[in-house]
């Protein structure tokens, strides 16, 4: 029998789209699971709980977390503002990014729980972030009214 957890969620928001200079929020889910069978002929209960996300954000850098964050709707704040596990790329492109959960495991052989040494690091799936580049000019008019003003 094999014990492990599931994996991960992972998302950027918004929609794993970001512009490069500017905080792209990163969210995780993972929770608390239970398992339970059979291990050389008896009955077992494995219990594994995360403790650490490590953000994998696919330009070389990581960042490790205790919490796997939050949407900016539930921090209540506005989009592309920074969050406790945002990440700024610097350059735009397509970057392969994930989250990689520690988690403590707990096993009961019918006695009550007993820790397990150590952390299981259990691997996220990958997903695509795409990065874009934003170039923004204060004009006077808008490109319908002077097609020939900068930024048009």
């Amino acid at each position: 029998m094999r014990f492990s957890p599931a994996p991960s969620v992972f998302r950027g928001e918004p929609d794993n789209l970001g512009v490069a200079g500017l905080p792209m929020n990163l969210v995780a889910t993972a929770s608390a699971q239970t398992q339970q069978g059979d291990l050389f002929g008896f009955p077992i209960r494995v219990r594994f709980t995360p403790v650490e996300y490590v953000f994998v954000h696919g330009d070389g850098s990581t960042a490790t977390h205790r919490q796997g964050g939050a949407t900016w709707a539930a921090l209540k704040q506005a989009p592309f503002t920074p969050t406790a596990t945002s990440h700024v790329y610097a350059d735009r492109g397509t970057y392969a990014a994930r989250v990689d959960v520690r988690y403590r495991a707990e096993i009961d052989l019918g006695t009550g729980w007993q820790p397990v040494d150590g952390l299981l690091t259990s691997t996220g799936p990958t997903q695509d972030v795409r990065i874009f580049e934003a170039r923004t000019a204060l004009v006077a008019h808008t490109c319908q009214e002077t097609p020939q003003a900068p930024g048009c």
